[in-house]
């Protein structure tokens, strides 16, 4: 549930540089921050965090404006990105390289480490109204690669940032229905979203595709739709894709590989990730093999040792142990040392 950051009033809204941080001066970073005086100052900014993450929604009946100079920058290196999404009235973005102006429909990503100038202007309603999201710039950085140190303007006219906004919108508003993991993943979820809009629009013009390229997708994707029927085939793939045989052996040479290379190479990465992450108690070695679409669980056994080194069994073994001990160290406060997981020859580690 989203709690009260800061809310001001004709009453103590001189006091706002004092307070527009929160209680214990943990949200945003240091700067100036002021409000114009005039008849109606009501200012509301309300906070739900997600992890290191602040998702805020501010609306204002007053003008507002922040400062961020080189002195804060040294006296407070708080490397944080606020992505902004603009809703009401106008933000106005002010830096060494000009000034741009933000609408409502507009998205904006601003970084602490360089000096800016904002503005918050209210329409002619008086309402000024954003929702922007706190991020730890290094977190940001694993979604949106691309340079925003002297920030980042894009209209919303794409589907990604108008669902991202979404997304956050929903989890900003969620009553406490939502858990933890769940939130993350939906704030996740929403930055991978912007992260795709932002690479975009850096190329307007996706390359087209040729004919060739887009049988190779329906033929990736039959594969990957029928890879447990033990029954898959090159006849099968290519009367389900319209092809002819000779086609689709062409069509896998083009990615570098043959129909058989694929098939067998997916059914094993699939079944080696569900022995990583599966109980031996809630399913056995044999499920997951014909899961996958082995016919017997010997040929499983025979072709996994063949490209991991070691049997599914054994496999299973190290992994579920590693976990077991993982977990009783965090359980019981205790430092787990890498003597504990010694390197055995093919990478992956194998207690003693």
């Amino acid at each position: 549930m989203a709690e009260t950051l800061f809310s001001f009033d004709k009453r103590n809204f001189r006091d706002c540089q004092q307070m527009f941080r929160g209680t214990r001066d943990q949200e945003y970073y240091r700067g100036d921050f002021w409000i114009e005086d005039g008849s109606t100052i009501d200012v509301r900014s309300e906070r739900k965090a997600v992890g290191a993450i602040s998702i805020i929604k501010q609306r204002s009946a007053a003008n507002l404006f922040f400062r961020r100079s080189r002195q804060h920058i040294r006296e407070d290196a708080t490397d944080l990105a606020i992505l902004w999404f603009v809703t009401h009235g106008e933000l106005v973005f002010s830096n060494q390289y000009g000034n741009k102006v933000a609408k409502p429909g507009d998205f904006i990503i601003t970084r602490s480490m360089s000096p800016f100038f904002i503005e918050c202007r209210t329409d002619g309603d008086c309402v000024h109204e954003v929702l922007h999201v706190t991020v730890p710039t290094h977190i940001l950085r694993s979604w949106v690669r691309q340079d925003f140190s002297t920030g980042l303007f894009m209209a919303m006219e794409r589907a990604e940032l108008a669902i991202a906004e979404n997304i956050l919108t929903d989890v900003f508003e969620d009553d406490g229905g939502l858990g933890e993991d769940s939130a993350r993943l939906l704030v996740e979820t929403a930055f991978g979203l912007i992260g795709n809009a932002v690479s975009a629009s850096e190329d307007p013009q996706p390359a087209r595709q040729s004919i060739a390229d887009r049988r190779l997708e329906e033929v990736l994707r039959f594969i990957e739709v029928h890879l447990s029927d033990p029954q898959l085939s090159t006849a099968m793939v290519a009367k389900g894709c319209g092809i002819s045989p000779r086609y689709l052996s062409f069509l896998l040479r083009l990615r570098g590989t043959s129909f058989s290379e694929l098939v067998w190479e997916q059914r094993l990465a699939k079944a080696k990730a569900w022995l990583s992450s599966s109980d031996p108690r809630d399913i056995s070695i044999s499920e997951i093999a014909y899961g996958v679409g082995f016919k017997s669980p010997a040929h499983f056994s025979r072709m996994f040792k063949r490209v991991f080194g070691a049997n599914p069994r054994e496999y299973r073994g190290e992994c579920y142990s590693e976990e077991t001990v993982l977990a009783a160290a965090e359980a019981e406060l205790l430092p787990v040392q890498e003597a504990d997981f010694p390197v055995h020859p093919g990478g992956s580690t194998r207690l003693q």
